[in-house]
């Protein structure tokens, strides 16, 4: 991240934040970078301030963007966010687990609120049942449609359960690392009604420049890395 006049930037200038009271980490830009192409309708889950969206908008600018949050001052935020970067979002006040509706989306991305701890006073998720949470999310996703999600690699084998259960399959696991020498974030992506099984990408560290700085998406970067 950079700063930018009081605001900062994410992908090298490329989408610009307002300084909040939550600010996205380079979660965000992970999970934007491990949507797939060609999706013509996306849903973000918990679109909270913005980050993903905007950044999946940056690598997809003709994608349509449906954010759904529970907490209207996280929304509040994010109009000021798709005001500064000129982008058409519709929002949603609701929340995924009693959300009504029959619309379902070519892409669900979701950066879950897997963690726990003390509820935060902006009124989102905090202490999330991830299974509830990610059966949720699938079904909103179209016959054929794609699943993505980043989340901490303790939760990995729940979401896992989850997409098999849902008949999700063609199951891509891509790793991140930090300082330890086991994953720290994992990225799961999955087609809805695919018979193949799981791919394990070897992964990157969570600080690869290619995709915070350049703007690589992650397809992009296994292209490149399978080609030298």
């Amino acid at each position: 991240m950079t700063e930018k006049q009081g605001n900062f930037t994410l992908l090298n200038g490329r989408v610009e934040m307002t300084r909040s009271f939550y600010n996205p980490t380079s979660d965000a830009v992970w999970l934007a970078a491990y949507a797939p192409k060609n999706q013509h309708t996306a849903l973000d889950v918990g679109i909270g301030t913005g980050g993903v969206s905007l950044c999946l908008l940056s690598h997809f600018p003709e994608i349509k963007i449906t954010g759904i949050d529970v907490s209207p001052e996280m929304l509040n935020v994010c109009k000021t966010n798709m005001s500064l970067n000129k982008a058409d979002i519709n929002l949603v006040n609701q929340d995924i687990l009693t959300w009504s509706t029959t619309e379902r989306f070519d892409l669900v991305i979701t950066n879950p609120p897997y963690f726990n701890g003390t509820p935060a006073q902006h009124n989102a998720h905090h202490n999330t049942d991830m299974i509830r949470w990610v059966k949720h999310c699938c079904a909103r996703v179209k016959p054929n449609g794609y699943i993505c999600i980043i989340s901490d690699a303790l939760c990995a084998d729940k979401i896992i359960s989850v997409l098999d259960g849902k008949h999700f399959g063609n199951i891509q696991i891509f790793p991140l690392f930090g300082a330890k020498n086991s994953a720290e974030r994992v990225l799961i992506r999955a087609k809805q009604g695919a018979k193949t099984g799981t791919t394990i990408f070897c992964g990157t560290s969570m600080n690869n420049d290619l995709i915070l700085r350049d703007g690589l998406t992650i397809d992009t970067l296994l292209a490149t890395l399978r080609a030298s």
